[in-house]
């Protein structure tokens, strides 16, 4: 660790919102590399993953939290419960609300949620500010101040932001960085989350997993990794890394989905899978992928466990 310069600011700032609201992709964004899953279902983060943003004047650490959301499962009232702990240790929050939806009930549940985080300071983000013109920016920016103003929350500041286009994602780092604590690193340089490597992989897998099937997937899908080594008798220059990974979904009927007409939307998760995979740990990847049954996971406390949850 190299020393820390004066008026150094090291500290934690979490993203929420509703689900889909951008947040994960905000977060890749900001660490210049992907380390959330981003996937236009909603309800694909589900753990407080850490992103890094480091910085000649500060360490800014970021947890992504799943959307809070009313739950309907035991995995909906884990994951909420994940949410409020969060919150309560992080030195900011930053509440993402797209510009391109209009403010509705969830937002307001949200808002009035984070409100009872009361020392916190709060940043409101407009997300997806490339989806929409300037008259309905003015116009969402003042709606936020409103809801704000309704909730008993005084923004810190109010920041229009495009993950997409890198609109104003420097700014959002600022905005951050200033109401962060003075203090040492928290972790070393270089290092850009605290994800184990096995947890990105699972999720990688999951994301590819979730692209293209029809609606009544998103929340039944689990991954988990038996086994990741890099093979033995390789040349230094030459390494292959092997991942043995399990796809479990809730029902038989979902199988079908999944591995498509004879194995052909597997091999397609495979190939997608594996590419992201290589991008992020930077070794060509040998990947094996088994679909499996852990029958209604999401509301049975033994098999949440086994899966991690």
């Amino acid at each position: 660790m190299s020393a820390t310069p004066e008026n150094f600011k090291a500290g934690f700032a979490c993203f929420v919102g509703r689900p889909n609201a951008g947040k994960s992709t905000l977060t890749n964004a900001l660490v210049g590399k992907k380390i959330v899953i981003t996937s236009s279902k909603p309800q694909t983060t589900r753990h407080a993953v850490r992103g890094i943003v480091h910085r000649p004047d500060a360490q800014l650490v970021l947890v992504d939290t799943p959307g809070l959301h009313k739950p309907r499962t035991l995995l909906g009232e884990r994951l909420n419960d994940l949410v409020k702990t969060t919150w309560a240790e992080v030195d900011v929050i930053a509440v993402c609300l797209p510009a391109s939806d209009k403010i509705g009930p969830g937002d307001r549940f949200l808002v009035s949620e984070a409100a009872k985080v009361a020392k916190t300071p709060k940043v409101a983000l407009a997300t997806k500010a490339d989806l929409v013109e300037p008259d309905r920016m003015i116009e969402h920016l003042a709606e936020i101040q409103a809801l704000g103003e309704s909730a008993g929350i005084e923004w810190a500041s109010i920041v229009p932001v495009s993950a997409t286009s890198g609109y104003q994602v420097d700014v959002v780092a600022d905005e951050l960085v200033k109401l962060l604590p003075e203090g040492f690193a928290l972790y070393p340089d270089g290092d850009i989350t605290d994800e184990p490597e096995e947890t990105l992989v699972a999720e990688l897998i999951r994301e590819a997993a979730l692209e293209g099937v029809r609606d009544e997937l998103p929340h039944s899908i689990a991954v988990t990794i038996d086994e990741m080594n890099l093979r033995e008798d390789r040349p230094e220059d030459k390494p292959l890394l092997d991942v043995y990974a399990n796809i479990f979904l809730e029902r038989e009927s979902q199988k079908g989905i999944v591995i498509g007409h004879k194995g052909a939307r597997l091999r397609e998760v495979g190939a997608a899978a594996r590419r992201q995979i290589e991008a992020l740990l930077g070794t060509p990847v040998y990947l094996d992928l088994h679909v499996k049954i852990a029958k209604n996971w999401q509301t049975d406390a033994k098999h949440l466990r086994k899966l991690g949850f």
